[in-house]
């Protein structure tokens, strides 16, 4: 059985990006965390035939490329269409949510502003996916 180890986390914040790497190293010390700043980056990144996550938490508030553009790109790709995307943004507006889910996000997620909480979001998250890819492997 094989659980998702390798996330990719895009986000323009360095400050996340630290964030993020330490509630990894708290609850899933195995997994791969790799950051990217832009969402230019993460399509170039996610392009190569070497580089393939198991699921990618991509922020929507970014400079140049948006989340919602990178989005758009996987979702066109065929090799990248089904890897899952989290949406892992600031953004509680409903329009946000709805243009996430129109584009095929596979979940979106308001960050916690506290550190303890955005642990227990990302735990959710960590086991949700380790869960799901079970089943999907076990077919």
């Amino acid at each position: 059985m094989t659980l998702p180890r390798h996330y990719l986390l895009v986000d323009d914040n360095p400050h996340d990006h630290f964030l993020t790497q330490a509630a990894f190293e708290q609850l899933c010390p195995e997994c791969v965390v790799t950051c990217v700043g832009s969402g230019m980056e993460a399509l170039e990144l996610l392009q190569t035939q070497m580089f393939q996550p198991d699921v990618v938490l991509l922020d929507l508030n970014m400079p140049g490329m948006n989340g919602f553009e990178v989005l758009q790109a996987m979702k066109a790709n065929a090799r990248l269409v089904r890897i899952p995307v989290v949406i892992l943004s600031t953004s509680d507006a409903e329009r946000d949510v709805e243009q996430a889910y129109t584009l095929h996000a596979s979940s979106y997620l308001v960050k916690s502003e506290s550190f303890s909480e955005f642990l227990e979001q990302l735990e959710t998250v960590v086991k949700y996916w380790q869960t799901s890819r079970t089943v999907v492997e076990s077919r």
